[in-house]
């Protein structure tokens, strides 16, 4: 059953790959993204998460989650025995904070504009958004579940040190290509392992928490502020009018 829903997972990551929304060559935005824009396209986002992709993916995690769920305590109870991983992955604790993940997404978006760099602001609005809709679902997700973790504490699934690492590793992929975006996803593969050594999370919360992450980060929408708004008066038999011509750029 393992096998199946690890399957199911690699058949929605791949359709994630060769969906067209996810080309990794791009054109860049011409003009450096509005800080009104970081939020005026949240409800689109969130719409965005029904789409088909993010639908397979959240599948494919939740199947794989089921799957695993049945040898949760076992697989934590091993990672957190073994001393020598728990201090090898104590950093996870830190390097997967959801407020860290925030932070540096809107410093490099302030970085972008300071330097009038439309590709790193670009990249920064995208981070914002990004950990804004991750932290909106798994947020709901933890309370409406109300899990006990493995140690002590309540809402443990999903892992939101997993989805804020994965939200981000994701856009890294997307923004800057696979080279960046393997060292991005080590580093999220590493905090999401470091939740089960430090008996805070159970193996299934950390897959779904994954899964959701990536999943939010593929229904960001972004469309920057800049444009061009043509207006010119037109005639006719029997009409008379302006026309008004909206341009948006992505």
């Amino acid at each position: 059953m393992i096998d199946l829903a690890a399957r199911c997972l690699v058949i929605g990551i791949c359709c994630v790959v060769t969906t067209p929304a996810a080309a990794q060559v791009r054109s860049s935005p011409e003009e450096v993204p509005s800080v009104g824009s970081l939020f005026s396209g949240l409800p689109g986002d969130f719409v965005q998460l029904a789409s088909l992709r993010t639908v397979v993916l959240l599948g494919s995690g939740g199947a794989l989650a089921v799957a695993v769920s049945p040898r949760d305590a076992e697989l934590t109870r091993r990672a957190a025995a073994s001393g020598m991983l728990e201090e090898v992955l104590d950093g996870g604790e830190v390097l997967g904070d959801g407020a860290l993940h925030a932070g540096g997404a809107f410093a490099t978006y302030a970085l972008g504009r300071l330097a009038h760099s439309p590709r790193f602001a670009s990249a920064g609005a995208r981070l914002v958004r990004a950990q804004l809709l991750n932290a909106g679902l798994t947020h709901a997700l933890k309370f409406a579940v109300n899990r006990e973790r493995p140690g002590s504490g309540r809402y443990s699934f999903p892992s939101g040190h997993s989805s804020a690492s994965f939200a981000t590793a994701t856009i890294v992929q997307r923004e800057f290509g696979w080279k960046a975006g393997l060292v991005a996803y080590a580093a999220a593969t590493y905090v999401a392992t470091s939740r089960m050594s430090e008996n805070s999370h159970y193996a299934s919360d950390v897959i779904f928490g994954a899964a959701v992450g990536i999943a939010s980060a593929y229904a960001v929408r972004f469309e920057s502020a800049s444009g061009r708004v043509t207006v010119s008066p037109f005639a006719s038999p029997g009409r008379r009018g302006i026309a008004i011509t909206i341009v948006s750029r992505r």
